[in-house]
């Protein structure tokens, strides 16, 4: 009875051992196909997750000027003309404020009237977001699109916030050999521009 004894008890030692050495296989198995899984999603995902504006801004207009918003307008001096009224497929470059510290180009799909345009672009309303059709309005004084306010989606209308801008680039095929000067001088934002205009609503 003694030696059943002990041998019933070695297997039982044996047999809990050997569990907790499947368990630990099976845990270490399952956390590295876990962790696997995981950075082949993170490696795939980034580039569909977020959309900056300028790659966005350049695929949907032609215009080939890389690096940030803020220094589109410059760099478009003497390759691309420039100016300060609205033409479909040209691009609205703005100038870098505090909130918007590198700037932001969008493209304009469609001109309403001469206060108003529709502009397709990406990381505005939200996180890599693209949105088309959005409204734009002219808030600036002498009708130079000097400063605007665009459709901001969380509040399903024109933003408050007034935005400087550049001016507007053209994709046009001869515009080295033309006058690249803008139509007004650059100018930087001043403490007016923080001033909110009153809320517009609009439609997409």
């Amino acid at each position: 009875m003694q030696s059943t004894t002990s041998c019933a008890g070695s297997q039982r030692i044996r047999s809990t051992s050997f569990g907790k050495i499947c368990r630990r296989v099976v845990t270490s198995v399952a956390a590295r196909l876990f962790l696997a899984f995981g950075f082949a999603v993170a490696a795939a995902t980034p580039a569909a997750a977020y959309l900056q504006c300028a790659p966005y801004a350049r695929t949907v207009s032609g215009i080939d000027i890389h690096g940030n918003a803020g220094t589109w307008w410059g760099q478009a001096a003497g390759h691309y003309r420039r100016g300060a009224q609205p033409e479909v497929g040209a691009v609205l470059a703005f100038q870098p404020t505090r909130a918007m510290p590198i700037g932001h180009v969008a493209v304009v799909a469609q001109i309403v009237d001469s206060r108003h345009i529709l502009l397709n672009h990406a990381n505005w309303s939200g996180h890599g977001q693209i949105e088309r059709a959005a409204l734009a309005e002219d808030t600036s004084a002498a009708g130079d699109w000097s400063s605007v306010r665009v459709w901001y989606a969380p509040q399903h209308g024109l933003g408050l916030r007034t935005n400087p801008t550049f001016g507007f680039i053209y994709n046009d095929a001869n515009a080295a050999a033309e006058p690249s000067a803008p139509a007004r001088p650059d100018r930087q934002p001043s403490i007016l521009d923080s001033i909110p205009a009153p809320a517009t609503t609009g439609t997409d």
